[in-house]
C-alpha cells in the first residue's frame, strides 16, 4: 500500500508540473522568460513550484476592475476638456494616440507644475496642502512608514477628519508590510478610510504578492495633486546613513488633477468597491500655462504594457535627446535596444544611476547591461552624493515623462505605476536643468575604468541579471 501511495503521488506530481509547464508554453510569453520557467520546473521542480505560485502566473487577463466602471470615471476627463486648447506636437501626435487607445489617457491641458528634488520640501508643500482641504484628500503610497514622517502626515490627516474632511488612504499591503496593523487601525478609528491594495491573504491572494501598487499619488480638493518617486518615510526627508536621497516629486495645479483623481478613484474601486464619480471630486479649474500632459496609470493586468510601449516608442522617435535618470535599470530588451540604437545613430543618449543604490542585488543585475550601451556611445553617469531614487526621462526638447515607473522589468511588467507625459518646451528646459545640476554632482563612467573591473564582479553582475524579472 505505502508503494501505491508514492507511485500515485509521484504521478500526481509529474502531471502537475508538466501542466504548469503546459501553461506556460500556451500563454505564449516572450521566450526568454518562458524557457526559464520551464527550466527551474524540470531540474528543481519543488523549489520551481513554489516561485511559479507566488512570481510566475501570468495574471494579464485578469482585471480587477471592470471596463465600465473605468469608463464611468474617467469620463469627467473628457467633460474637463477646453475647445480651445492647445495642440500636442504634431511628431508626439501618434504618441498620444497610443495612450489614449491603451489606457485612456485623455490629454489634459493648462496645468501648472512645481518639481521637489529633496523630501523635506515636498512634505512641507504637502503638509501645507492638506492644512488647506475642505472637502477631501486622497493619499496612495507604496510605502507609509509610522516614522516621525509618517506620524507628522497622520496627524494633519486626524486635524482634518475631524473638521468633517474626507481622508481616504491606499497603501500597498507589501511595501508597508513592515508597519504594524495597528497603525492603520488608529487611523481608522479616528476617522479616516484607509485601505490595504491586493491584501495578501494565504491562499487566496498568495498569487498576486509579485502585483504590487508602486504609485504615489495625493490629491486634494481636485485642485492640486501630487505625483512623483517619494513614499512617506524618513529616509526620503532625512537621507541615509551613507547620503542624501535624491528624489524628484512634482505638485499639479490644473486640469492635470482629473488625471490623478480618475487614477485614485479607480484603485480605490478596485479595493473597495465604491465607485466615487461626484462632480466635486472634479471641480472646474483655471488654466496656468500652455501645457499638454497624460496621466498614465499602467498595470500588470490587461494585454498591454503601456507605459513600455510608450517609452519605447519616445526613445525611437528621438531626433537628438535622450536624458535617463532612473535608480534601476533592468529594461526590456526592446528598450534597450532602442536606446543602444538611438546612440549608435549619434543621438545625446546619457544614463544616470546611483553609485550605490538600497540594493546590491540590483546594482550588480543594473551593471550588467552597461557594457554594451558604453560600447554603443551611451554616457553612462553614476550619482555620488547619496541614493538617486528619481525617475525622469528627457526626449529632445519637448517631452517630459516623470512619475513613479523604475526603468525596470518590475514597473514595466509587475507593478502598478502611473506616470505623466509632458508636452511642452518650457518645462522639459526646466527638468534638462535639474539633470545638469545631478550631472555635475555625478561621476562621468570611462571605459577604461569600467572595462577593467575585476573579473568576479563581472561574473556576479552576470549572475544577478538571470533573475532580473524578479528584482
Amino acid at each position: 500500500m505505502p508503494q501505491i501511495l508514492t507511485y500515485l503521488f509521484i504521478a500526481l506530481y509529474s502531471v502537475t508540473i508538466l501542466s504548469i509547464i503546459l501553461v506556460i508554453i500556451t500563454d505564449n510569453r516572450n521566450p526568454l522568460k518562458t524557457l526559464p520557467w520551464v527550466i527551474v520546473l524540470l531540474f528543481a521542480p519543488v523549489v520551481g513550484l513554489v516561485f511559479y505560485f507566488f512570481f510566475g502566473q501570468n495574471l494579464s487577463k485578469q482585471r480587477i476592475i471592470s471596463r465600465r466602471t473605468r469608463k464611468r470615471i474617467s469620463m469627467r476627463l473628457v467633460e474637463a476638456q477646453d475647445p480651445s486648447r492647445p495642440e500636442i506636437p504634431e511628431h508626439w501626435q501618434p504618441l498620444a494616440r497610443l495612450l489614449k487607445s491603451t489606457i485612456h489617457a485623455v490629454p489634459l491641458y493648462g496645468s501648472r507644475i512645481t518639481p521637489y528634488t529633496d523630501g523635506a520640501s515636498k512634505m512641507e508643500a504637502l503638509l501645507d496642502e492638506i492644512a488647506r482641504a475642505r472637502h477631501h484628500i486622497h493619499l496612495q503610497y507604496y510605502i507609509l512608514c509610522n516614522d516621525r514622517t509618517g506620524s507628522r502626515l497622520c496627524d494633519a490627516l486626524r486635524a482634518k477628519a475631524r473638521e468633517g474632511v474626507q481622508v481616504r488612504i491606499l497603501y500597498d499591503d507589501v511595501g508597508s508590510s513592515s508597519v504594524k496593523k495597528s497603525f492603520f487601525a488608529s487611523l481608522r478609528r479616528d476617522g479616516i478610510e484607509v485601505r490595504a491594495f491586493l491584501h495578501v491573504r494565504f491562499p487566496r491572494f498568495t498569487s498576486k504578492i509579485n502585483y504590487r501598487n508602486h504609485r504615489k499619488i495625493a490629491v486634494i480638493d481636485g485642485r492640486v495633486g501630487f505625483i512623483g518617486g517619494m513614499n512617506i518615510a524618513d529616509r526620503y526627508v532625512y537621507g541615509t546613513d551613507w547620503g542624501i536621497w535624491r528624489d524628484t516629486h512634482f505638485r499639479i495645479e490644473g486640469n492635470g488633477v482629473a488625471g490623478l483623481q480618475a487614477s485614485f478613484l479607480s484603485d480605490w474601486s478596485a479595493t473597495t468597491k465604491q465607485r466615487i464619480t461626484g462632480a466635486e471630486y472634479y471641480p472646474p479649474t483655471r488654466h496656468f500655462t500652455r501645457d499638454v500632459l497624460q496621466i498614465v496609470p499602467s498595470g500588470p493586468f490587461g494585454k498591454w504594457r503601456t507605459l513600455l510601449q510608450a517609452d519605447s516608442y519616445a526613445v525611437a522617435r528621438a531626433c537628438h535627446r535622450i536624458w535617463i535618470q532612473t535608480p534601476y535599470y533592468l529594461p526590456s530588451e526592446v528598450l534597450n535596444s532602442a536606446l543602444q540604437t538611438a546612440a549608435l545613430a549619434g543621438i545625446d543618449v546619457r544614463l544616470m544611476l546611483p553609485a550605490r543604490s538600497d540594493s546590491r542585488v540590483v546594482d550588480l543585475a543594473s551593471h550588467s547591461y552597461l557594457d554594451d550601451m558604453m560600447k554603443a556611445g551611451v554616457k553612462i553617469l553614476f550619482y555620488t552624493p547619496g541614493f538617486l531614487h528619481s525617475k525622469l526621462l528627457i526626449v529632445d526638447d519637448d517631452l517630459t515623462v516623470i512619475g513613479s515607473a523604475n526603468m525596470d522589468f518590475r514597473s514595466f511588467e509587475h507593478n502598478f505605476e502611473v506616470n505623466a507625459f509632458l508636452y511642452d518646451a518650457e518645462f522639459t528646459a526646466r527638468m534638462a536643468a535639474i539633470f545638469d545640476h545631478d550631472a555635475s554632482n555625478s561621476h562621468p563612467l570611462t571605459p577604461a575604468e569600467w572595462f577593467n573591473r575585476p573579473r568576479p564582479q563581472r561574473w556576479a553582475e552576470s549572475l544577478m541579471r538571470l533573475f532580473s524579472p524578479l528584482l
